[in-house]
């Protein structure tokens, strides 16, 4: 039951993906993108990596959409006419994902009880956790503490991608604002037969 779920799971990712390459419509490919990150969030789920999937379902689902659609209502939603490069991107396209194949070749099977993380990392976890950090949750132990540096990093990312987000829509809405030449002209001559009057 679980392997239909994964592939069910696989079959609709990739039929999203293949939608959003082919859609012309920018606010239809924002909207396929966040079913994207929520599909993604369900497939995690099965995994087992609830903590991903909220992350997933949080990030990718919810504030990337919104920054998106933030940029298509300064943008517009047409994209460009299509360049006929496709020809160059599908061969790299196909060799890195044939390279992330092979790569997976060497990787223990999913669930392996005899996997390297479930004979070392995982056993000291569930057994000095609460004695080395002091944290009752195991999960919240290894994200703030074993893993504290990655975590402070990616929440460094994050919020530096948004501040970078916030001051990119600030400067577009005040060019937006700043009146044209042609449209400021007008009230300078208005002004200046006042004061010649």
């Amino acid at each position: 039951m679980e392997a239909l779920v994964d592939i069910t799971l696989l079959a609709f990712l990739a039929a999203v993906a293949i939608g959003i390459i082919r859609l012309d419509n920018l606010f239809a490919v924002v909207m396929l993108s966040g079913i994207y990150s929520l599909l993604s969030a369900g497939l995690f789920v099965t995994l087992d990596a609830v903590d991903v999937a909220f992350t997933e379902a949080a990030v990718g689902g919810g504030i990337s959409t919104v920054l998106l659609l933030g940029t298509l209502a300064l943008t517009g939603e047409d994209s460009k006419p299509r360049q006929a490069r496709w020809r160059l991107a599908l061969p790299v396209v196909v060799i890195t994902g044939g390279a992330l194949i092979y790569g997976t070749l060497d990787m223990p099977r999913y669930g392996d009880p005899t996997a390297p993380i479930h004979q070392h990392v995982v056993p000291r976890y569930i057994q000095d956790s609460p004695q080395e950090t002091g944290l009752p949750n195991i999960v919240t132990s290894v994200l703030a503490s074993y893993r504290g540096y990655d975590t402070m990093g990616e929440v460094t990312v994050i919020f530096t991608a948004g501040i970078g987000v916030m001051v990119l829509l600030g400067v577009a809405t005040r060019r937006r604002r700043r009146p044209k030449p042609a449209e400021a002209e007008p009230e300078e001559s208005a002004l200046a037969e006042e004061e010649g009057a």
